[in-house]
């Protein structure tokens, strides 16, 4: 079972690339909070927060991608609505 995502025993779940999204949004936050903060660790914080941007952008792009292969392939999911999993073991 999933904590976060839409499967059949969790159809109030969300979309991985929505999740990614959000987390990204919280992530330009804190970049706005420590930007003008000249302290080395800042900097550090800043920069490797920068590169993690970069990921998760790279993420969503990649999640989004497999949301449209799949709904290419075997149409909207249903599992927001309890229905099968589209791909993957059913049982």
């Amino acid at each position: 079972m999933t904590h976060f995502l839409v499967t059949e025993e969790k159809p109030d779940g969300h979309k991985l690339e929505d999740i990614l999204a959000l987390l990204r949004a919280d992530v330009v936050h804190r970049c706005s909070v420590i930007v003008n903060d000249k302290r080395p660790e800042a900097k550090a914080v800043l920069a490797n927060n920068v590169k993690i941007l970069g990921l998760l952008t790279e993420s969503v792009e990649l999640a989004e991608a497999s949301t449209r292969i799949l709904d290419k392939a075997f149409g909207p999911s249903q599992a927001g609505k309890g229905g099968p999993p589209r791909i993957g073991d059913k049982a």
